[in-house]
């Protein structure tokens, strides 16, 4: 027998997310638009390079080469509807009291290897049934972080003379260009695995998202 739980996920959290996806989405895009026009960023052990961001086939097999004015308009003016969005979501799940589900928990972390243990096939016993686990409580409050991260990182670059302070504070120009690109791989990182758990977790969970309502078996 199947019945429906109502109000999964409140409708003001399904606008922050589904606004925030393209917005990050395209911030994303026109960030590599910008970096095309310095690219140094790469992974090295000794002489041996691993990994290089990003070789010219990337840029070239995009289209991303000579659109830096483009990159910098869509970048600069989504950066505030990336912040407007971010500071009312958060605002909401305080006043809310949505935090109480999202927050990590004084053992999530301990937690969160299980989560990732399940996930692995590794551990075969079932997770306990509540709206967030673990790994997704300190997954959901990470991306908060990285938000406000990306922000501040973002101020620093983009006004550093007149936000020298800010820029100071974060090591200078260099190092907080480095650190906002370092976030912008962190949330590439977080869209793979998200979207990788939400194929596996399947249809009733996507459409939770969608609608606010979800599906459940009950024991007749």
């Amino acid at each position: 027998m199947k019945r429906i739980v109502d109000n999964k996920h409140p409708l003001a959290i399904r606008w922050f997310h589904w606004v925030n996806f393209p917005v990050l989405a395209i911030m994303i895009w026109s960030g590599l638009l910008i970096y095309w026009a310095y690219h140094p960023y790469k992974i090295q052990i000794g002489g041996f390079t691993l990994i290089t961001f990003f070789p010219e086939w990337f840029f070239n097999g995009l289209h991303l080469k000579r659109r830096l004015a483009e990159g910098m308009s869509w970048h600069f003016a989504l950066m505030w509807l990336f912040t407007l969005n971010g500071i009312l979501y958060v605002g909401y799940t305080l006043f809310s009291g949505e935090w109480r589900h999202l927050f990590p928990r004084r053992n999530s972390f301990r937690e969160a290897w299980q989560v990732v243990l399940h996930d692995l096939g590794i551990r075969k016993g079932p997770l306990p049934m509540e709206k967030y686990n673990a790994a997704q409580r300190i997954a959901y409050s990470s991306i908060i972080v990285m938000g406000f991260g990306s922000l501040v990182t973002g101020l620093a670059i983009y006004k550093p003379t007149q936000l020298a302070w800010l820029t100071t504070l974060l090591g200078g120009y260099e190092t907080a260009r480095l650190l906002h690109f370092a976030l912008t791989i962190g949330y590439v990182l977080f869209f793979v695995i998200h979207i990788a758990q939400v194929v596996k977790a399947g249809w009733n969970n996507f459409r939770s998202m969608v609608t606010g309502f979800d599906v459940v078996d009950e024991q007749a």
